[in-house]
């Protein structure tokens, strides 16, 4: 599945060290995503198709409660619990991930992967880029297993200003 990438490290070093913006091409996404379900032997239904959908035509995170007044627009009997049972199994399944303090959802880009991967979110725009480094996660736990913690998930987000935003600020 095709991705933007902008890479932080030279070529050489880059398959570890990546961050995906998530813009992407949506359709290839969906597919990927129908693939990996049919292959998984997960019924991606009509409502979690399109829930999905939606999140991978956003170029930004995007909350449930928007996700639910598309769905309004198009159905109009949408209802907050269907519309969670649809992330729910889309969150459960690797095919988004959930950015949570923001409170708003992405496609993932490896969805056949398990993994832990920190966010860069731009608090100006609200862009939210993926950080595909395995050390990162390797090193959070490694540090909660020398302090006798077991982790069970990681959830690393941290907040600034995209380059984009920073240059804008900058040029203002």
């Amino acid at each position: 599945m095709a991705a933007e990438t902008e890479t932080t490290m030279p070529s050489a070093s880059r398959k570890h060290h990546e961050t995906h913006a998530h813009r992407h091409d949506a359709g290839a996404f969906v597919g990927a995503v129908e693939s990996a379900c049919e292959s998984r032997g997960l019924r991606l239904t009509p409502l979690r198709l399109r829930v999905l959908e939606l999140i991978a035509a956003e170029e930004k995170p995007v909350k449930a409660y928007d996700l639910l007044d598309r769905l309004r627009e198009e159905h109009g009997n949408a209802a907050p619990p269907t519309v969670y049972r649809a992330l729910d199994f889309l969150l459960e399944h690797r095919f988004i991930h959930k950015l949570e303090s923001i409170n708003a959802f992405v496609g993932c880009h490896h969805p056949d992967e398990a993994h832990q991967v920190p966010f860069l979110i731009c608090d100006e725009c609200s862009s939210a880029a993926e950080l595909c480094d395995e050390r990162v996660a390797r090193l959070l736990g490694e540090q909660a297993k020398e302090h006798g913690f077991t982790p069970r998930a990681q959830t690393l987000e941290v907040h600034g200003l995209c380059s984009g935003c920073a240059h804008a600020r900058k040029a203002g």
